[in-house]
């Protein structure tokens, strides 16, 4: 699979990413089995995945539990990539962000113990502060972590144009985490002139999360009926997976199905592939539970430079679609 460098860092990142959430257990329903999260980290690396996108809030720390269990040794060949800076409370029902320097700390310490590592690859602060820390104050924490070797490199997620180009200018921040989907572009409106740089270039890595938008794009959920979900699964209150919103999506999926069905892929493929071909996106963080998703969302990699399909109809088929 083809790796791309985040620019200013030594990390060549596939360009299909594994994302963890689900594996956590926690708001993804009640068919996660760790038996099969772990088949389908092998299936990742089977495929040529060499990054895994974790974070302690995915299941309150279980996420990284199966991580380490499947990837045994292997960790440390691969590249991992947490989050930092969440609290939350005695049920886990709420969350806060903390980016106070003593947290920013504790909770990377605390992920390098539970992630049996000396070092994290990659350190993302999980969404901006709540509690008042500066966007300044919690940079210099960052790079002394990064000074006193427990992070090789540092990024955000979920940052606004505007204060991600603060960050920018007061720190190496390699990477922005942000949704980025056939469905969802906000990243197109700011935050990809930011990443891009003056000169068009890429000034730092983007990870597209959510490509498939919690599944929607894969073409599991067929027709007009919108789909039920236990309400442990959080797509239970996702309005994307209800009413007009649904509709209007599942046509998308509808005329890229078609599509897929020529070219002998998938949906899903396709959506990702689109999105790594779009400015600026270094990777895409493909969430799976079972290892046939894995080897569905790994066969993206292999059309993005496919000049045979129809990039151009997709194209105006995602832009006339609005939820």
């Amino acid at each position: 699979m083809e790796t791309r460098t985040i620019p200013g860092t030594d990390l060549a990142l596939s360009t299909i990413g594994f994302g963890a959430w689900a594996i956590g257990g926690l708001w993804w329903g009640d068919d996660v089995v760790d038996a099969t999260s772990i088949e389908a980290v092998h299936a990742a690396l089977d495929a040529g995945i060499n990054w895994f996108d974790t974070a302690p809030l995915y299941g309150h720390g279980h996420a990284d539990e199966v991580l380490v269990e499947a990837l045994g040794e292997r960790r440390h060949e691969v590249i991992i990539a947490t989050k930092v800076g969440v609290r939350w409370d005695g049920e886990g029902a709420h969350a806060q962000s903390d980016l106070s320097p003593a947290y920013l700390r504790e909770d990377t310490e605390a992920s390098l113990r539970r992630l049996g590592l000396e070092q994290i690859p990659l350190l993302q602060v999980h969404w901006p502060c709540e509690r008042g820390t500066p966007l300044e104050e919690s940079l210099d924490a960052l790079v002394a972590l990064q000074r006193d070797g427990l992070i090789a490199h540092f990024g955000l997620c979920n940052y606004p144009p505007d204060q991600l180009a603060l960050a920018a200018r007061h720190a190496p921040v390699a990477t922005l985490q942000t949704p980025f989907s056939m469905l969802r572009r906000e990243f197109e409106h700011g935050l990809q002139e930011v990443c891009l740089g003056a000169g068009g270039g890429p000034a730092m890595g983007v990870l597209a999360y959510e490509p498939l938008c919690r599944g929607l794009l894969t073409g599991k959920f067929a027709g007009d009926a919108p789909p039920t979900f236990p309400d442990s699964d959080l797509r239970a209150r996702d309005d994307r997976f209800k009413g007009r919103a649904f509709q209007r999506a599942s046509r998308l999926v509808e005329a890229l199905s078609r599509v897929a069905t020529h070219f002998e892929t998938s949906p899903g493929a396709l959506a990702l592939a689109w999105l790594l071909r779009r400015p600026g996106v270094s990777s895409v963080i493909a969430g799976a539970k079972r290892a046939e998703q894995v080897r569905e969302n790994a066969a993206a990699a292999a059309l993005v430079d496919r000049d045979d399909l129809p990039w151009e109809i997709i194209d105006k088929m995602v832009d006339t679609t609005r939820l």
